[in-house]
């Protein structure tokens, strides 16, 4: 893994972890991204993309569950906070990040449930996703 794609996976896994937070907290975004930082000001991680993740889902945050409601066969709030975090994460580098391949945006998302959620928890994630690229990243699926 190059550096910088090191720097990106760090950035994704804290903000997997703060946006869990700011999902069961309530806590202000930029609070919990200020606690992450002076935490983590030793690491070496993409600190721009981590506040970019933050801040993007944060903000769009009912849009992305809008494109995730119908790839699910349950409501968002019934999901498991880590699923619910890393959809939304992937959901959001899926619309607004499209320097990044999708390929790789699952990769990580899986990569990511699999550390944090639930034992198959990455099996729901992969199907969820796999349906939403082939809506928004449908042009990049179709010719690769």
């Amino acid at each position: 893994m190059k550096k910088n794609n090191l720097g990106r996976h760090k950035a994704r896994r804290y903000a997997v972890q703060a946006i869990y937070q700011w999902q069961m907290s309530g806590t202000p975004i930029h609070e919990i991204q200020s606690q992450f930082l002076a935490i983590k000001n030793n690491a070496t991680f993409d600190t721009d993309y981590f506040a970019d993740l933050l801040n993007g889902v944060v903000n769009h945050h009912e849009q992305l569950d809008e494109l995730l409601t119908p790839c699910m066969s349950r409501s968002i709030s019934e999901l498991d906070p880590i699923e619910r975090a890393v959809l939304r994460i992937s959901t959001y580098e899926l619309v607004y990040c499209l320097q990044i391949p999708y390929k790789v945006i699952i990769n990580e998302a899986l990569d990511l449930t699999k550390m944090f959620g639930t034992v198959d928890g990455f099996k729901f994630v992969n199907g969820v996703l796999d349906k939403l690229a082939q809506q928004v990243r449908a042009l990049e699926i179709n010719q690769g």
